[in-house]
């Protein structure tokens, strides 16, 4: 800590940014995502060398409640998820985990062919396979000796 201004009084320059972290904490406290934040489901992307790769996690979500849309470079995962629980009365303790209809629109770092999408659900993860188009996949150009 430093000693700034009058004898005996010291400074600490994170003791606001404590103080502005917690009241953030109070604030969301409480605040459980919801299926429409946008946030929901949760996924991870990475590139294999002919497709993009989504999964999705999606526990209590059946297959039946489940729409996927694919354009170009954007994939749509839509459904329905229902709640855990039929009994409206009930006095709720904590309700973390988001039922009801939801949206997420992913944007895809290439454009992919929507007639070589798979999609497979297994555990509560979705996994949905999206090939490039042919005339888009990068192709290895032989060099000849001259």
């Amino acid at each position: 800590m430093l000693n700034i201004g009058y004898p005996g009084t010291q400074w600490d320059p994170f003791a606001e940014l404590r103080q502005l972290q917690s009241q953030m904490n109070r604030m969301f406290e409480g605040s459980p995502r919801t299926a429409s934040d946008g946030a929901w489901p949760p996924v991870n992307m990475w590139l294999g060398d002919d497709s993009v790769v989504v999964t999705a996690e999606m526990p209590g979500v059946t297959t039946d409640d489940i729409g996927l849309t694919v354009r170009e470079n954007t994939l749509i995962i839509a459904g329905k998820r229902n709640p855990s629980t039929d009994d409206e009365d009930a006095a709720w303790h904590r309700r973390e985990r988001p039922a009801g209809e939801f949206s997420r629109s992913i944007r895809l770092p290439l454009r992919v062919d929507p007639d070589k999408v798979e999609a497979r659900a297994k555990n509560g993860i979705l996994e949905i396979e999206m090939g490039r188009p042919d005339a888009e996949r990068p192709r290895k150009i032989s060099v000849k000796a001259a």
